[in-house]
């Protein structure tokens, strides 16, 4: 989620302000992109439970003109159609984690034998750094709570010449059960996951693809793993093919270009009703969007016959109504 450049870091994680958005945001109509216009939205993560999909943000709250990244909460959206959306509740904020300090980073929610998990990036309080923590609960709407008490994922645990290298955290879980849980910020990393999800089951492995940025997301479909993640900045997605979770992995080249008025791009990628999603963001409130001022955006997902990957078309128009 965050940048690769240090002096672009270093201002974005500067004192952060607690003065709230007061910029006037417009209303929007179903059907349209941004997705979501009372609130500022970033990093979407979308989880399909049957007829419903439920849509997990974070929550860009940095005061009006000021280039830096304010983020506290997650935000929880569902909806049947993919055009209405329902919020909830803020389900999880920072402070569950009382090891952490602060930053509600890119996050995942993930079902597993009625349990949900989220995991998400943070800045640790005590190990210099940034973390990967998991929070569980009952529902997708939770209220979640920390499952572990400290991090899953800490900062010494990697090896990297930055500090923020163990962020934007995807969970995968394969037909054979083995749950995988892949992150980074210029190195992609995966694990193993235990069956409580809540442990590693194995070491900590890399992943080569080309420009890798950060903002990993891994779906399957047909019979092959697509591994897609930001690649450049300002950032485009891009994405690679395997027959395996834990590769080769076979680099294919751009699948979504540079969203508007936003240096960062994070996708979601899922399918719902027939139909295939792809969930990203860019700084396209025209009263006030930026770089640190994102919201959700939804466009279709479409394959060749190989299997291969149509470039997404951004659009203003967005998606039609599931049905």
């Amino acid at each position: 989620m965050k940048l690769t450049f240090l002096p672009l870091l270093l201002a974005a994680t500067s004192a952060l302000a607690q003065t709230p958005i007061t910029t006037t945001l417009p209303t929007r109509q179903p059907g349209s992109n941004p997705i979501i216009l009372d609130k500022y939205t970033a990093d979407p993560a979308a989880l399909v439970q049957g007829n419903t999909v439920y849509l997990y943000t974070g929550h860009d709250e940095a005061p009006p003109r000021q280039e830096r990244y304010v983020m506290h909460e997650w935000l929880c959206y569902s909806s049947t159609d993919m055009v209405t959306w329902k919020e909830h509740p803020s389900p999880l904020n920072v402070k569950e984690f009382a090891w952490a300090k602060d930053d509600a980073w890119a996050s995942q929610v993930i079902e597993r034998n009625g349990k949900y998990y989220w995991y998400a990036a943070v800045e640790h309080g005590t190990i210099p750094g940034k973390a990967i923590g998991v929070a569980v609960a009952d529902s997708p709407l939770g209220p979640f709570k920390d499952a572990r008490g400290s991090a899953l994922i800490a900062n010494n645990m990697t090896e990297s010449k930055i500090s923020w290298d163990d962020i934007d955290p995807s969970v995968f879980i394969d037909k054979k059960g083995q749950a995988y849980l892949f992150w980074g910020n210029t190195v992609c990393r995966y694990a193993k996951l235990k069956p409580n999800m809540t442990e590693l089951d194995g070491p900590i492995q890399t992943i080569e693809v080309p420009q890798f940025t950060e903002a990993p997301w891994v779906h399957e479909h047909n019979g092959w793993y697509y591994l897609s993640y930001a690649t450049g900045f300002p950032e485009k997605i891009a994405y690679a093919m395997s027959r395996s979770l834990t590769g080769p992995w076979e680099y294919k080249g751009i699948l979504n270009e540079v969203a508007g008025n936003s240096n960062t791009n994070h996708q979601a990628i899922i399918d719902f009703k027939g139909k295939s999603y792809f969930i990203y963001h860019n700084g396209g409130i025209n009263t006030g969007g930026s770089s640190y001022h994102r919201s959700v955006c939804i466009d279709y997902l479409y394959y060749n016959k190989d299997g291969t990957l149509k470039r997404v078309q951004m659009t203003s128009e967005g998606v039609q109504p599931a049905k």
